[in-house]
């Protein structure tokens, strides 16, 4: 049992929290709370490091999740617990995790290409967003925050564990997108979001909270498109213009295998 501040294993918890480096040498990141522990069952993620107190230790229903589990934690004070952890409230429970390395989609048909996204909520709700729109990869571009930041990790609900995700310079970035057309949300966009066909293999770029998209990303787009907005309203926080816009895609192409479906079914009936 962990009862001392001094302790190697809660300095290296820390230190992974605050330290973007160090999370990257060492190749892993901190998740904290139940929620996060039924994730990892569910995708089979082993631990490096599982820390839990003795109060979430007590409950049944842990116990039964860490047999699920098969790996069990090393026990530490509630005190230094919320030294280790990053919420005002730990849930009582944290583990170290490797970092996903899943392979890039040889031929995507949905990209996000993120350009200084620096808010950590934003990023977390775009992967968010991301994987639950069947985004097949995200690309952070310079200026973006980490995406195992602590906070990142606990706004994206688990979709740093469901997405490929590569950070890259820009030199980079052109291979990583090949074959799809490049759409950059901008105000300034003359075409609505709603008229691009997002049926066809497609890359979207959202720019960075304060100053938009930069140059390297107009460069790259095909086309900058836009959001109507009523009653003056000049733009969108940035995830949620993402996200309209990944379920504006996730819309169409589900019409679209409808429409697809119901030609099929016409034609077999044709034959008849």
């Amino acid at each position: 049992m962990i009862t001392s501040a001094s302790n190697d294993k809660l300095k290296y918890v820390r230190r992974l929290q605050a330290e973007r480096r160090f999370r990257q040498r060492e190749g892993v990141f901190v998740v904290e709370g139940t929620r996060w522990v039924k994730e990892l069952v569910a995708a089979a993620v082993a631990p490096t490091m599982f820390f839990a107190t003795a109060d979430w230790l007590a409950n049944p229903a842990h116990q039964r999740l860490i047999g699920q589990w098969g790996h069990r934690p090393l026990e530490v004070e509630t005190a230094l617990l919320h030294q280790m952890a990053e919420t005002d409230t730990p849930a009582g429970v944290l583990a170290v995790v490797p970092q996903p390395n899943l392979a890039w989609p040889a031929q995507p048909s949905l990209l996000l290409l993120l350009d200084a996204i620096r808010d950590p909520g934003n990023l977390g709700t775009l992967l968010r967003s991301a994987a639950a729109s069947g985004v097949d990869g995200v690309i952070l571009g310079v200026g973006c925050v980490d995406a195992f930041n602590p906070k990142v990790v606990r706004s994206s609900m688990g979709a740093v564990l469901r997405l490929p995700i590569r950070t890259a310079v820009w030199e980079e970035i052109p291979e990583l997108v090949a074959g799809t057309a490049v759409y950059l949300a901008a105000g300034e966009g003359q075409v609505a979001y709603t008229a691009v066909d997002w049926r066809t293999p497609a890359t979207l770029i959202i720019g960075g909270e304060a100053d938009g998209a930069g140059s390297e990303a107009r460069q790259l787009a095909n086309q900058l498109i836009h959001i109507p907005m009523h009653n003056a309203m000049e733009s969108l926080n940035a995830a949620v213009a993402g996200s309209v816009i990944l379920f504006e895609a996730v819309r169409q192409r589900s019409e679209g295998a409808g429409e697809r479906r119901s030609g099929e079914k016409k034609g077999l009936r044709d034959c008849d």
